[in-house]
């Protein structure tokens, strides 16, 4: 049995996942965590400790940002990419 290189693998029938909002973060995977010390601003950590599990909501907001930023460099990547096939194309 052989492999074939990523980019002759034929994907056209599979749609990319590109909105990952309907998923469950830690259904079947639970990260490592790690404690750590951060200083933040006072209203804001006044606003944390309102809700529950403030702790979880501060993982939660930045993994959201870390997705949006990994999204947003998949994208740059992909243009960047799709601009390049067409210069060699031309």
């Amino acid at each position: 049995m052989f492999a074939l290189p990523d980019e002759e693998i034929n994907l056209s029938d599979i749609p990319e996942i590109t909105d990952w909002s309907g998923f469950e973060i830690g259904e079947f995977f639970r990260p490592v965590k790690k404690p750590v010390s951060m200083r933040l601003d006072a209203d804001i950590l006044d606003w944390l400790k309102h809700k529950k599990n403030y702790t979880t909501k501060i993982n939660t907001l930045l993994r959201q940002e870390m997705m949006k930023e990994k999204v947003s460099d998949q994208i740059t990547t992909t243009f960047k990419q799709t601009k390049q096939r067409n210069k060699i194309a031309v």
